[in-house]
């Protein structure tokens, strides 16, 4: 078992910043690469950026690189997303998902835990 618990998320203007978390539980040593995703209402569920285990290879989509920033501390079982910039378009929930491999991919079904979801609303 693996649980995923995001939390960070809330509203700001275009241009602010917001860092939201993610806390893994369980079964963690299960875990190796890690992502985030985002889902606007309406819309598919969109990969925003993957992070393997040692943290050695990233993968940002286009539309966020230079502005977001991902990390991870494997010793605290955290992953951070750092979104700097922030535009109306990243207005979305934001999903931490994780693999039990270590090859990071863009495909939800490639990432068997999820967390719940954080909300992050960027206004004009």
């Amino acid at each position: 078992q693996v649980q995923l618990v995001e939390s960070g998320g809330g509203s700001v203007q275009a241009g602010g910043s917001l860092r939201v978390s993610c806390v893994a539980s369980g079964r963690t040593f299960s875990i190796y690469a890690m992502g985030w995703f985002r889902q606007a209402p309406g819309k598919e569920r969109e990969f925003v950026v993957g992070i393997n285990w040692s943290g050695s290879s990233i993968y940002y989509v286009d539309s966020v690189k230079g502005r977001f920033t991902i990390s991870r501390d494997n010793a605290k079982n955290t992953m951070y997303l750092q979104m700097n910039s922030l535009k109306p378009e990243d207005t979305a929930v934001y999903y931490c998902a994780a693999s039990r491999d270590n090859k990071i991919t863009s495909i939800p079904s490639s990432y068997p835990y999820w967390g719940q979801g954080t909300q992050v609303t960027v206004s004009s």
